[in-house]
């Protein structure tokens, strides 16, 4: 009994997770999804301003979607070796400079390129802040408590409510311009808050040159040149095209190889594919994504065109699955369990589909009211889930890289998606193209269904999220120790 109390007081005397690293670790994580928000209520102004095409607003979408698929297992990878810290500044340093472009720019093009640099420059906030809590967890002796991995997807999915209403504002206030200006006051405030805040990479100049020698430039590039012949392939599948998707399987080649001779790789595709449970997580994040984003974008766009909803009540329409979403979050946040979270997000999104087809241009507005909130179940469930499952099962020396990985495969999702939601609509969101999208989303949750119900490894991941919440500590005031680079 004794041994039992000492054990127990052992346990407690133990430092617990920093809360100071809590405002950089959020606000850097929701540079990404607050300028993915903010845009879709701006796409109109700007084609109207600039004299552009809808076909050429929809690049400054897919523009950010393309630099922060290649940008966040890059930078990753390169906070896995070198610490967040330097990372963060650097990156949310250049989410202030693309505010500033975007705000200036004088056409389209430059415009593009805003949302490009700004699709680089949000690609540390997620990867640095679960790279700081297995950081925290090695600092403190104990896994970083549940509590937090919460907080980053509650956020992350408020966002989701904020960033239309708010970009609504700002036009209405400053003009489209001032989306954009937005991400200076943002990015000053990151990376103040990261210098104040996030602890220095300890480490000699000498020492930092081997982690250099470290980096596979090659690999990095071949990845880089695989995955982006790859997404524009996605983001308009046609036959036309076919080259593209010729050259993306003879780059995934070339990345392959490389990856396997490479002394220290970029992506270890032995570790890799020895990781079962962590594909299965990626490949689950994959057709997850295909559902949840079709209805974001397809859903969307058949309230107002087939439905005949105007803009603004289209969008209070979501306001109920994004609410219920935070709500499924913070609740199931406090339990332990994975599977469970997985097989009850797959569920839902399998009877908001099929209640999709018995959508009709008549059905009352309360059946549209009931798919977004059978929808928002999912939405919050399974992006805490799948993140929680990958801080579990990744190595925990490429914990980064592997959080990267896990937003890249989300963002081939959404690519899917819209290139099905293109492919159902065709000229107009009418029912019939609605209820083709709602038979490829169906097909998409049906696979995710079977994804989990057949991984019998999710038990692991579980058992080791019920070993963390018990052994993790309140937060804490006490510094955090100085991290080291190797």
């Amino acid at each position: 009994m004794t041994e039992v109390r000492a054990d127990t007081a052992k346990e407690t005397d133990k430092p617990g997770f920093d809360r100071r690293l809590l405002p950089p670790m959020l606000l850097g994580s929701v540079l990404n999804p607050i300028n993915s928000t903010i845009i879709s209520v701006a796409l109109v102004p700007i084609g109207r301003a600039l004299g552009a095409p809808a076909s050429g607003t929809a690049w400054l979408v897919s523009a950010l979607y393309l630099a922060t698929a290649l940008g966040q297992p890059v930078v990753g990878r390169l906070i896995d070796i070198f610490g967040p810290r330097r990372l963060f500044l650097l990156s949310t340093g250049l989410v202030g400079l693309a505010g500033v472009v975007g705000t200036l720019a004088p056409n389209l093009m430059v415009l593009i390129v805003a949302r490009v640099l700004l699709g680089f420059g949000t690609c540390a906030g997620y990867p640095s802040a679960m790279a700081l809590l297995r950081s925290e967890a090695k600092r403190t002796g104990r896994d970083s408590p549940g509590g937090v991995l919460t907080a980053l997807a509650v956020t992350n999915q408020t966002i989701a409510v904020v960033g239309p209403l708010l970009g609504g504002l700002l036009i209405a206030v400053g003009g489209w311009r001032a989306t954009f200006a937005l991400n200076v006051p943002l990015a000053a405030a990151a990376v103040l808050l990261g210098l104040l805040r996030l602890p220095k990479s300890a480490g000699t100049s000498q020492q930092r040159g081997r982690l250099a020698a470290r980096l596979d430039l090659p690999g990095m590039g071949l990845f880089a040149a695989m995955l982006t012949s790859l997404l524009l392939f996605l983001m308009n599948l046609h036959l036309r095209d076919w080259y593209l998707l010729v050259i993306a399987i003879a780059l995934g080649a070339a990345f392959a190889a490389r990856e396997f001779r490479a002394a220290t790789p970029f992506i270890d595709l032995r570790v890799l594919g020895g990781n079962t449970p962590l594909l299965a997580t990626y490949g689950r994040a994959l057709v997850a994504y295909v559902v949840s984003y079709a209805f974001l974008y397809g859903f969307s766009q058949w309230t107002e065109e087939g439905y005949g909803l105007s803009p603004f009540r289209a969008g209070l329409v979501q306001i109920p699955m994004f609410l219920l979403a935070i709500g499924a979050s913070i609740i199931s946040g406090r339990r332990n369990g994975i599977r469970g979270k997985l097989l009850v997000g797959a569920a839902g999104q399998i009877v908001a589909c099929v209640v999709m087809l018995t959508l009709t241009g008549t059905s009352p507005v309360w059946m549209l009211l009931l798919v977004a909130l059978i929808f928002g179940v999912p939405q919050g469930l399974n992006s805490l889930a799948l993140q929680n499952a990958v801080y579990f099962q990744a190595d925990p020396e490429r914990t980064a890289s592997s959080a990267g990985l896990l937003r890249t495969f989300a963002y081939v999702g959404s690519m899917i998606a819209s290139s099905a939601t293109g492919a159902s609509f065709g000229q107009r969101a009418d029912t019939g193209g609605m209820h083709q999208l709602a038979w490829v989303m169906l097909g998409a949750g049906v696979l995710y269904l079977l994804l989990t119900v057949f991984d019998r490894t999710l038990g692991r991941a579980a058992t080791a999220a019920a070993q963390a919440a018990k052994e993790a500590p309140a937060t804490t005031d006490a510094p955090a120790e100085k991290q080291t680079s190797e």
